[in-house]
């Protein structure tokens, strides 16, 4: 997790530590999460394993994906956001539910959580992409009704007090 303890937050910000955390260890496939708020304010993050070792074993060496700096993939996630709304609105189309790209070398996955807030996922190309989806729907489910106003703000100031 990129903000690295759960010390002083409320109940409700240790479940969307908790939900997240989950998400990437018990997902094959996945990359990197991010949780980004309405504004494209990142509030929660993930580092696999396997990035952390790789940037230890060649400090000078940026992860592959987009979350070598974990603003990265927020930005992503908050831009496929912003653009899928626009084509939803000008298409008559409704609320935009799910975003997919598949690209040569992985996926990224963005999902409505509410009130604009966004969950995203980068995961490898040969992940089973309808389990990530399942997964991602999930923690929708679960994380949706939990992320207040009151707990979007104190999951930013966390990520704040720890850069």
């Amino acid at each position: 997790m990129t903000a690295p303890s759960t010390y002083g937050l409320s109940t409700q910000a240790r479940n969307l530590q908790w939900l997240l955390t989950d998400l990437v260890e018990e997902v094959p496939g996945i990359v990197s999460v991010a949780v980004v708020s309405s504004d494209g304010l990142l509030l929660l993050s993930s580092e696999p394993e396997a990035q952390a070792a790789a940037t230890a074993a060649d400090p000078g060496r940026r992860p592959a994906g987009p979350r070598g700096a974990c603003a990265d993939l927020a930005t992503i996630v908050s831009g496929l956001g912003s653009l899928t709304t626009g084509a939803a609105e000008l298409m008559d189309g409704g609320a935009v539910k799910q975003t997919m790209v598949a690209m040569e070398h992985g996926s990224v996955f963005v999902m409505a959580i509410s009130d604009g807030s966004l969950l995203g996922v980068h995961a490898t190309p040969d992940c089973d992409m309808s389990v990530v989806a399942y997964h991602m729907a999930l923690f929708v489910g679960r994380a949706g009704h939990v992320l207040t106003p009151e707990v979007r703000s104190e999951l930013r100031q966390s990520l704040e007090s720890t850069q």
